[in-house]
């Protein structure tokens, strides 16, 4: 472990330093003074100091022990050398390194118990190294001659507890060197068990994945039984909403390996790198004809754009840390805790621009990241599926140091309106963030749910009805503000008054109708209309006729009537909603007592 004390540090205090951290912790400490962590040579270093017992004898390791220890060296080398020298030209990192990115000092992984052999210094455990180990290893009594090609150390899977960033967590990642990473009997009971512990306490499951599927020549044993891989998602589905369940993709994701990153609540993947599909590119030739690569079938941009399974995808290796190192602060370690807080920040820009960045005109555009970066904490704001659904931004942030979930119209997409994929992603996000007990701050400003054949085939009705669904099931404290139109069923949909939110609150541009006065006048006076020949009359009559129609919708007629709560000054909304959050947080809430619904 480095640690960066102050220049002024003389050797001495360094020294002491290094030796009470380095007792403190069980590890290495250099302490470096009067210089960025790790540059140049550190001004002193210490190890932890050999343990005292009350009684000491002769005895020690024999050879049994040592023979133990380079079997375990022998396991943590991987499969075969000549797959794991071709991971560079495929820019991915040797498994073992990958763990040690994770939750190695370096990664900040944790202190943990470096002195183990491979063990990165945050992992805590591992469990199976030994795993299938008979059927390869030449100290195994079932084999005759050593193969390196008959190389499976630990199965080819790797599962165990470590630490990150400061909290324990499961997990699994696949050897790539090991037969493409592919999944057999062995490997899958370590799969099996380690979720099942999961479930039991509770705590967070990190799957690091790159595999081509299961071993098809190994199948018999492992594929349809009970405890077999069909078991993997029967677990994801018990683990989903009970712990944060996050993927990270590292290479091709084919068939039964590609369930696992879309049961996961995250899933992140790698540009270049990753990609899943339901059957590799052979496959779908044999089975269609179609001639296609694997980035075109399920690379990120598939996935980003136009499935909505990726929510996150990371530029390499350390960007995917990163963003999942970000990610955590956001959610609890299980379903029933409150998420952490954070110290509370300023927002990037200040509130005061709130009024003049939101456009009078309904139809005008503006961006709405700009009106989110205006009420939440610098540098807070984290969104998911960016690209798929972007009528609907879904954003993590922190309001005063605490985290919400963010559920905004974006009009610079088509005017805000809400088409098919934008309904799926915010009704998952929402439903996500009710699971883990992240409140909800809905951001108002559609002309409603969008009309036409196409959409009908995409099925609006369908996705919409899941949107609806997950705002009136959470539970969860939320705040809905009308920034400006709310037409529509979309009112229903973002946290309307008539879906039990703490709060509805309206901006002085905010509107709430069936439809907005264009369309209304259009629908209603379209006859009495045409019937006025004078054009500048008709043109007249139209203005007059949506005036009358936009104060029976105005904000203000809202307030007056109690359909929204109250109207907020835009400069003291970020205020607004810190308050009521704050007053909220304890909310208790209930949904009927019943099984479940039947909407999914």
């Amino acid at each position: 472990m480095k640690v960066h004390v102050g220049a002024d540090a003389t050797a001495e205090e360094a020294g002491a330093i290094a030796e009470a951290l380095a007792e403190h912790f069980g590890v290495d400490i250099e302490v470096y003074a009067g210089a960025e962590a790790g540059d140049g040579d550190p001004a002193a270093s210490a190890s932890p100091p050999e343990p005292e017992y009350p009684l000491d004898d002769d005895l020690g390791p024999t050879d049994r022990e040592a023979s133990l220890r380079e079997e375990i060296r022998d396991i943590l080398e991987g499969g075969p050398e000549k797959y794991r020298q071709r991971l560079p030209d495929q820019g991915k990192l040797f498994v073992r390194d990958r763990l040690d990115l994770w939750f190695g000092e370096d990664g900040d992984g944790g202190p943990g118990d470096a002195d183990r052999e491979g063990a990165a210094a945050g992992v805590k455990f591992e469990d199976g190294k030994f795993a299938n180990f008979d059927s390869w290893h030449p100290n195994s009594p079932d084999v005759d001659e050593y193969d390196e090609s008959d190389r499976v150390p630990a199965d080819g899977l790797i599962t165990g507890a470590a630490e990150f960033e400061g909290r324990d967590l499961h997990f699994m990642a696949n050897d790539f060197t090991v037969k493409a990473g592919s999944m057999a009997g062995r490997g899958v009971e370590k799969f099996l068990r380690m979720q099942q512990r999961a479930l039991k306490n509770g705590k967070p499951v990190l799957y690091l994945m790159d595999s081509s599927g299961g071993r098809i020549d190994q199948q018999t044993g492992f594929f349809a039984n009970r405890e077999g891989i069909g078991k993997y998602y029967y677990n994801h589905s018990m683990l989903s909403g009970r712990v944060p369940q996050i993927c990270v993709l590292y290479g091709p994701c084919i068939a039964g390996a590609a369930y696992t990153p879309v049961f996961a609540d995250f899933t992140v993947m790698v540009e270049g790198m990753s990609a899943m599909a339901i059957a590799s590119p052979r496959m779908v030739k044999m089975v269609t004809g179609e001639e296609i690569d694997m980035q075109e079938l399920g690379g990120p941009d598939v996935h980003a754009k136009y499935s909505g399974s990726a929510d996150l995808v990371a530029e390499d290796e350390q960007h995917a840390r990163d963003l999942v190192a970000e990610l955590v602060t956001y959610l609890p370690d299980k379903a029933g805790e409150k998420p952490p807080k954070s110290d509370p920040k300023p927002p990037t820009y200040s509130p005061d621009g709130i009024d003049e960045l939101i456009p009078e005109a309904p139809n005008r555009p503006y961006d709405v990241h700009d009106l989110i970066e205006r009420v939440a904490d610098a540098e807070s704001v984290f969104e998911l599926k960016s690209a798929y659904g972007p009528e609907i931004v879904t954003a993590f942030a922190r309001i005063d140091g605490r985290p919400v979930g963010v559920v905004a119209n974006q009009p610079t997409e088509r005017s805000g309106a809400i088409f098919p994929d934008a309904a799926e992603k915010a009704a998952e996000f929402i439903w996500t963030c009710d699971a883990y007990e992240i409140p909800l701050l809905y951001l108002c400003d559609t002309p409603g749910f969008m009309a036409g054949s196409q959409v009908e085939k995409d099925a609006i009705l369908e996705k919409g009805k899941k949107f609806i669904y997950a705002t009136s099931s959470a539970t969860v404290p939320k705040q809905t503000v009308v920034v400006r139109k709310a037409y529509g069923a979309g009112i229903y949909a973002m946290g309307g008054p008539a879906y039990e939110p703490e709060s509805v609150i309206g901006l002085p541009s905010g509107e709430i109708g069936i439809m907005g006065p264009e369309a209304a006048i259009n629908a209603v006076y379209a006859n009495k209309l045409n019937d006025i020949d004078d054009e500048e009359e008709r043109a007249a009559k139209e203005a007059e006729l949506r005036e009358e129609y936009r104060r029976d919708i105005d904000v203000h007629r809202m307030a007056s009537e109690v359909v929204i709560d109250e109207i907020v000054p835009p400069s003291s909304l970020r205020d607004e909603l810190v308050a009521r959050f704050d007053f909220y947080a304890d909310i208790e809430k209930d949904v009927p007592d019943k099984k479940h619904g039947t909407v999914l």
